[in-house]
């Protein structure tokens, strides 16, 4: 059964978000992770020394490991930063700053 059926929700309209070029849908609500959750993405950096990809681990902002850039800014949590309408979400290399 669909869950959004079950518990009678209405999401608000979807709307896009863009992740290193890809469009990607989102619900109101939805943090940048739960959009790329959705769509299938699971990892969106990798780590500094070995390269290794990471995505969300704790899922409450703790570990840092779901950094992405969100509109030019880099270091943003994915798991905490709500997903809005035509937001451009970058893959975060290393710190996200150029060196």
């Amino acid at each position: 059964m669909n869950p959004l059926r079950l518990v009678r929700a209405r999401p608000g309209e979807a709307f896009t978000v863009t992740f290193d070029g890809r469009e990607i849908e989102a619900l109101p609500g939805w943090t940048i992770a739960a959009a790329l959750w959705s769509a299938g993405v699971v990892a969106w950096r990798t780590t500094r020394e070995e390269g290794r990809p990471r995505g969300v681990f704790c899922g409450i902002g703790v570990c840092f490991d779901c950094l992405v850039t969100v509109d030019g800014r880099p270091g943003r949590r994915a798991c905490l930063v709500p997903a809005t309408p035509g937001a451009d979400i970058r893959t975060q290399e290393g710190t996200g700053h150029d060196d």
